[in-house]
């Protein structure tokens, strides 16, 4: 705001998106696509795909210890090393743990990564629908509060999203694992296949399937538009792909999203808080902290997504306090910073097989 109250118009737009990961970056590309002037705000570093994944072609001789850690790198990073992602090849894609410290009462992994794509650069890419039994659970099993929409009301919503992204995978009819939109799947290997057999035999109501997967095995137009190829199957993903092979914000959304000319993305910007407009009862702006230069700016949108991640969404909110919301914007249930949950991490089996 200038001194007399007025806002300064280049600090103005239709919506802003704090956070430009997945989800932030899909709302990028919505808003965008229907005419709005969209601010995409993110606390790190600029990610450009193609030019800013400096290990994507290297291979293991280029490293000094063949792309493993050194181990005084994994002692001074014991939380971000337990994930699956990090090695010597992706560690600019996550924070430090000395750099982005935070109190431990109960253990508990907060893996970041703060640069234009967040971790849509690293995830697993694994994307299976929640099905009816997600939706009902809570009703059915008599906790928590019920789900007010159920599978029906999102599985549109689920076609529209797969369609663009690409998800590989095979129809294979399981109620509680809903099929979807899918691109044609990898086929298992011998040994999966071994296992998808013997699985059969002894539990016939069990299948054995391949993953559903952000993977272009045989891309359409609509990806072929983005600038994206066919995935090349190198098991390099993590490094950031310069094939556009796995469906990520910098490949895809963020690109789309830019073609339009509604797109600003301002990266090392931190979102303190979101403004909040007592006589209006809304929800007006966000204050934002440079990263580099520690200057503070507000902006402003009539529309305002919080995208920045599990912890971080309820950090800000938190921040957003006001005569309203003394205790955080829409905390009136006393609920927000409690009882938060990331996604299961790592569930998986492993075994040897002689051969």
């Amino acid at each position: 705001m200038h001194p007399n109250g007025t806002t300064n118009p280049t600090q103005s737009y239709d919506a802003i998106v704090i956070g430009s990961g997945i989800s932030g970056g899909w709302a990028a590309k919505e808003l965008c696509e229907h005419g709005l002037k969209t601010l995409v705000l993110e606390r790190g570093r600029m990610v450009k795909h193609l030019e800013d994944y400096p290990t994507a072609t290297k291979n293991p001789w280029d490293f000094p210890l063949r792309g493993r850690l050194p181990v005084a790198v994994e002692q001074a990073n014991p939380v971000v090393n337990r994930c699956y992602a990090y090695e010597d090849a992706t560690q600019h894609f996550f924070v430090k743990d000395d750099e982005h410290p935070y109190i431990q009462e109960k253990p508990y992994d907060w893996i970041r990564g703060y640069q234009v794509g967040g971790k849509s650069l690293i995830w697993a890419r694994q994307t299976q629908r929640w099905s009816e039994y997600e939706f009902e659970a809570p009703a059915r099993d008599g906790f928590a509060v019920d789900w007010p929409i159920r599978y029906r009301d999102l599985a549109p919503w689920y076609s529209h999203v797969e369609k663009f992204v690409g998800i590989s995978g095979n129809r294979d009819g399981i109620p509680h694992l809903p099929d979807g939109e899918f691109l044609p799947p990898f086929e298992l290997n011998c040994v999966e296949q071994h296992i998808r057999q013997r699985v059969g035999q002894h539990y016939p109501n069990r299948q054995v399937i391949i993953g559903r997967c952000a993977h272009l095995t045989q891309p359409k137009d609509v990806h072929l538009q983005q600038g994206r190829g066919q995935c090349q199957a190198r098991h390099l993903c993590y490094r950031g792909c310069p094939y556009g092979g796995y469906f990520s914000s910098n490949s895809a959304t963020l690109p789309w999203a830019e073609k339009t000319g509604n797109l600003t993305l301002r990266p090392h910007s931190v979102v303190h808080s979101i403004l909040y407009d007592e006589r209006k009862g809304k929800a007006t702006g966000v204050r934002v902290v440079d990263s580099e230069t520690k200057a503070v700016t507000e902006y402003h949108a009539r529309i305002i997504f919080v995208n920045a991640a599990c912890l971080n969404t309820n950090l800000i909110l938190l921040n957003s306090t006001s005569d309203r919301f003394p205790n955080g914007l829409g905390n009136d249930s006393g609920l927000l910073g409690r009882y938060v949950a990331f996604h299961n991490y790592r569930g998986s089996l492993t075994a040897s097989f002689a051969g």
